[in-house]
């Protein structure tokens, strides 16, 4: 089946074109040719361009419409604001509805949009999302069209989880990446690998105090700037690669590959400058990073979500866990969920056929779920 591909701009609430001409809200929606789907999914993440998403071609030859959205965040991590953020999804969620014809609309919620994707039916059934301290709700929060059925594939259980569980305990000096506790070095020989369960939890520990330090930091940092009539100010956070699960594969033992993370070599991304989190401001931090502050943890708002679910774990995934997916799975308000598991990586680019096999279990699930 050929997919016909349209380019889709919008304004967001409040925000309109950018100076130089493009919209905030962009995305492509992918249908089979010559067909106007009911049923379309829609497609978002924090800051990762989806407007072309793997699965968008494979579930447009399965019937149905596919919106790969981007919100004005796309390749700006570093001042994402949660609220900002699900008021542009539920601009493409609107067209979909109003403009494209579409009577059904699926959440894909993939990788670190899982948590997102969750934030969005939330906000959209029972209004909950509330700006940061000193600023005002992001216009069109609070008029959000709920979706018809909620795909986790991938995901992680919340942003400030994930970037927590991948953190350097290690770290002592936030401003000096050499710094480090040699106690809890990964890659301290005399710490393992293998990593004994009392290693793994002070690591763990270590992790969420690291947290908890840079969130605290934000604040007073916040309060300091704010004397001087300063509003804001980008910080950068390093050594955010360093999951011991990514160094020792006995712990949580899945089919992925040994000693990888998605950049490589966990040891030299972890020194490296790439990855996420690694740029923020003092209130995306507080928005997105924090486990204190930030709304962005999944959990609370799967509670809410009441529509039938489907959550797809990959076996050979080198950064989500089975325990993440069944920490999503339980977390879903539905009794109508399930939990399936298939073979291939975080991008399913492993096994060759790991993305159509995903694609039509997702169109089974769909054609049963919503008839």
């Amino acid at each position: 089946m050929s997919v016909e591909r349209t380019f889709v701009g919008l304004p967001s609430p409040g925000f309109g074109r950018f100076g130089a001409g493009g919209h905030p809200c962009q995305g492509v929606y992918h249908t089979p040719a010559g067909v106007r789907p009911e049923v379309a999914f829609i497609a978002s993440h924090y800051n990762i361009d989806f407007s072309e998403h793997y699965l968008a071609d494979l579930l447009a030859g399965h019937g149905f419409g596919f919106l790969g959205w981007n919100t004005r965040f796309r390749g700006d991590e570093a001042h994402f604001l949660l609220d900002h953020a699900l008021a542009d999804v539920g601009v493409g969620v609107r067209w979909l509805r109003e403009q494209a014809g579409v009577s059904r609309v699926v959440l894909l919620g993939n990788s670190g949009g899982g948590s997102l994707m969750a934030a969005y039916q939330s906000q959209a059934v029972d209004p909950n999302v509330t700006p940061l301290p000193g600023m005002r709700p992001a216009a069109g929060i609070d008029d959000l069209i709920a979706a018809d059925a909620y795909v986790s594939l991938a995901a992680h259980p919340g942003r400030p989880d994930v970037l927590t569980a991948w953190m350097d305990a290690a770290v002592t000096d936030e401003t000096d990446p050499t710094a480090t506790d040699p106690t809890l070095d990964l890659w301290n020989p005399q710490n393992g690998p293998p990593f004994s369960a009392e290693f793994v939890a002070r690591y763990r520990a270590a992790q969420e105090a690291r947290n908890q330090r840079i969130t605290d930091w934000c604040r007073d940092e916040l309060d300091r700037l704010a004397a001087a009539g300063i509003g804001d100010r980008l910080f950068t956070t390093s050594r955010l690669w360093a999951d011991p699960r990514t160094v020792d594969p006995t712990l949580e033992p899945t089919a992925r590959r040994a000693n990888r993370c998605y950049l490589g070599d966990p040891r030299r991304a972890n020194y490296g400058t790439w990855g996420v989190g690694q740029c923020s401001s003092l209130r995306t931090w507080l928005s997105m990073w924090s486990l204190e502050t930030s709304q962005c943890r999944a959990e609370p708002h799967l509670a809410r979500i009441t529509v039938p679910s489907l959550v797809i774990n990959a076996d050979a995934d080198t950064g989500v866990f089975p325990s993440d997916a069944r920490t999503i799975l339980d977390a879903i308000g539905t009794a109508d969920k399930q939990l399936v598991e298939v073979a291939g990586d975080h991008y399913l680019i492993e096994p060759d056929d790991a993305r159509p096999r995903t694609a039509a279990l997702i169109a089974d699930w769909v054609a049963g779920a919503l008839g």
